[in-house]
């Protein structure tokens, strides 16, 4: 598996719009965010070329628009991060994060049945 960009926790909001709407151009993407957090269009642009730096995104320049699209895929970003997050607490064992959420009943009725479903359906 590639390395991957560090994203932070703002960035990630911001490439969860670029995720779902690309190609999407930084006024659209402001838009979006305005609405969802407090931040300013100069935050939100600085956050866009710290992106681009990071080669998390790409740009086109169309006529006077910046137009965004990813480099890094939505499924892969978060597959690293959970498993960064899975060897960060848990050191890896899968086993003690479940049991972890099941001794603190973090688990709806619904969540176990699919789990329980997933687990007898997987194929080796």
């Amino acid at each position: 598996m590639k390395k991957l960009p560090q994203i932070s926790e703002a960035e990630f909001e911001v490439m969860k719009i670029i995720w779902k709407y690309a190609p999407i151009s930084t006024n659209e993407v402001t838009e979006k965010l305005t609405k969802t957090t407090n931040w300013s269009p100069k935050t939100i642009q600085t956050m866009l070329k710290r992106l681009v730096t990071k080669k998390a995104l790409t740009y086109q320049k169309e006529s006077r628009v910046f137009v965004y699209t990813p480099l890094v895929q939505e499924a892969e970003y978060i597959r690293q991060e959970s498993n960064s997050f899975l060897k960060r607490f848990y050191n890896g064992n899968i086993i003690s994060m479940v049991s972890s959420y099941l001794e603190d009943e973090k688990l709806s009725d619904t969540e176990l049945d699919t789990l329980r479903h997933l687990l007898s359906t997987r194929q080796d």
